[in-house]
């Protein structure tokens, strides 16, 4: 294992301890994290992220992962959510694909890749069945998510 697939472990393995500041410790100052439930977060927005949503899970959040591979600049990793939506109390199993970009020794660029549909069809209900695939719901559900964080970083 290189060091920056070791890297992406010790990120995994504390997220799914629900260790946020192990997992912020992964990053560089400079990130840019990207994903389609909050699109661009950059820099202290991304941890304040994975914080938010560790204390949202209260404890009921299985993380794992599997896949790791990197070399010097990239990397990419595997790895499924399983938690109850917070907005409808529903089951959802998230499959994601991570890709990684490095800047030393430290994660600079994060980008989650999930099918939305998919998603939201669990988070929703029939309701994301229905709308789930429209660009529409999807940045109302992007808006939402980026409302909570604005939320919780005032409160910290």
């Amino acid at each position: 294992m290189n060091s920056n697939e070791a890297l992406i472990t010790k990120f995994y393995t504390a997220f799914a301890n629900a260790d946020a500041k192990t997992m912020s410790e992964c990053y560089h100052p400079k990130v840019h994290f990207i994903d389609p439930a909050f699109g661009l977060l950059k820099e202290e927005q991304v941890s304040k992220m994975w914080e938010m949503l560790l204390l949202k899970s209260k404890g009921n959040l299985k993380v794992e992962f599997s896949n790791v591979k990197a070399d010097e600049s990239t990397g990419s990793a595997n790895w499924t959510a399983t938690y109850n939506f917070s907005k409808t109390n529903r089951k959802v199993i998230n499959t994601i694909l991570a890709e990684f970009v490095f800047q030393d020794g430290l994660i600079i660029k994060h980008t989650d890749n999930f099918d939305v549909w998919k998603w939201s069809k669990q988070a929703f209900g029939i309701t994301g069945y229905l709308l789930g695939w429209t660009g529409f719901f999807q940045k109302k559900v992007q808006t939402q998510a980026l409302s909570a964080l604005k939320q919780f970083q005032g409160t910290k």
